[in-house]
């Protein structure tokens, strides 16, 4: 039976009704039952599930919490239970295996001796020594997984591999330089093969190595997890959900920023609050779509007594006839006690309007220009943040991404920037300087 067939009739034996499945185990003898349960990859879901194909890269890029570190330990045994001894010996010595961390403590803490390391995840009978001294794993097979630091890519320089373990990459120190002194060592046997498991980071060698022509990439979530702690799941969740944190380290999104861009990640984290003060006016920007499929940007805007304007909510939404999104656009402005909407008119002209009042015809609306380009009426917006004039209350992911690749010289996401361009014209509404009054001056 090969590999590939065994654990098909493990996974079908895991889909089994939990009574069919103890009848099974039951009438199995003692040591199949143990093997069964030592066998890892039976239990394996979503992206921990090793791709099929010719690939010559796997990259789990998940996040904290998922089980990537069991996925690479587990990959590594298997292949270690693979390789006899008189086929190691055929290619030339015994299978070498390398061990990449972020630096050598992090391989003997995490990828050795960690709770889901390489030692936790022997099986019955099975035996590997760690040599702290020498940083050397040896296996009872006679293989030996070396462990390496990315802070010392020279380390790599010279030696060769049959497989490799690349562990949290995104945090390597000195990634670039490791990554390619351990590619070109990658020589041994008739298929070297590398795994990479690491919460994910907007690093460029984690974009490079994602987009190589034989790598394969598997997702996961921390929620996806059910042997996690309950408690732990839902602690982080209500911590960190929707945030730039929560969408890199839970969701195991890589969460970019264009360079050059009018707000950052950094920026936006700093100046964030859960919930605004108590505000003296609202006014929802509303975005209107160029097509049918499009997306209507509509963003709420607050004003507080201190003169600080909030992002108070994004009701934005795509696919929608007119009468669709001016009915979103309405909705907003009751949910937040809105004294205005605020719509580009370029965009449809008179017809946004009128869409509008048709919904809602005591809809106070105000009919703007749009003049300068995106970024050029952004920039003022973006100053307000800078100094701490304006802020979010809360977290609009979808906003948040479209705010962060806007840069001076215009948009880098592919598309128009509709919730960031009805954020725009909200916050610009809002600090607008009232008209003086007229008055009558003695002559």
């Amino acid at each position: 039976m090969t590999r590939d067939e065994a654990r098909a009739m493990l996974r079908a034996l895991a889909e089994l009704p939990t009574e069919t499945l103890r009848r099974v185990l039951a009438g199995l003898p003692a040591a199949a039952v143990r093997a069964i349960a030592e066998e890892w990859w039976w239990g394996a879901r979503g992206g921990q599930r090793e791709p099929a194909g010719d690939w010559r890269v796997w990259a789990i890029v998940a996040g904290r919490g998922f089980g990537k570190t069991r996925v690479g330990a587990e990959w590594i045994w298997a292949r270690v239970r693979e390789d006899p001894p008189a086929g190691a010996r055929a290619i030339g010595g015994p299978l070498r295996i390398a061990l990449v961390g972020g630096s050598l403590d992090e391989v003997e803490r995490v990828m050795v001796e960690g709770e889901s390391g390489l030692l936790a995840s022997a099986r019955s009978g099975e035996k590997a020594e760690w040599q702290p001294s020498k940083k050397l794993l040896t296996f009872g097979t006679g293989a030996l997984a070396y462990a390496y630091s990315a802070d010392r890519p020279s380390m790599l320089r010279g030696p060769q591999h049959h497989y490799g373990w690349c562990d949290e990459l995104a945090k390597w120190p000195r990634a670039e330089a490791t990554w390619d002194n351990l590619m070109l060592g990658m020589r041994l046997g008739p298929a070297p093969r590398t795994i990479v498991t690491t919460t994910p980071r907007p690093l460029a060698l984690l974009k490079r190595v994602m987009t190589l022509e034989r790598a394969v990439t598997t997702r996961g979530r921390t929620v996806d997890n059910p042997f996690s702690a309950e408690d732990f799941r839902e602690a982080v969740i209500d911590m960190y959900a929707g945030s730039r944190l929560g969408r890199q380290e839970l969701d195991g999104e890589i969460i970019e920023e264009a360079e050059g861009a009018l707000w950052t990640r950094a920026l936006l984290d700093e100046g964030r609050v859960a919930a605004p003060p108590p505000l003296v006016r609202v006014v929802i920007g509303v975005d209107p779509p160029t097509s049918a499929n499009g997306v209507c940007g509509i963003v709420a805007c607050g004003l507080a007594a201190d003169g600080v304007g909030y992002v108070l909510g994004d009701h934005s939404v795509g696919g929608m006839r007119p009468e669709g999104w001016a009915g979103r656009a309405a909705a907003a402005a009751e949910i937040w006690d809105a004294s205005r909407i605020v719509a580009e008119r370029n965009q449809g002209g008179d017809m946004v309007e009128s869409v509008l009042r048709a919904v809602d015809s005591g809809l106070p609306v105000k009919l703007v220009n749009a003049g300068p380009s995106k970024s050029a009426r952004a920039e003022p917006i973006a100053l307000r943040f800078e100094t701490g004039k304006a802020r979010l209350a809360g977290s609009f992911p979808e906003l948040e991404d479209e705010m962060t690749r806007l840069t001076c010289a215009g948009f880098e996401g592919g598309r128009s920037p509709d919730r960031a361009d009805a954020m725009v014209w909200a916050m610009s509404t809002l600090f607008e300087k009232p008209r003086a009054e007229p008055r009558i001056r003695r002559l």
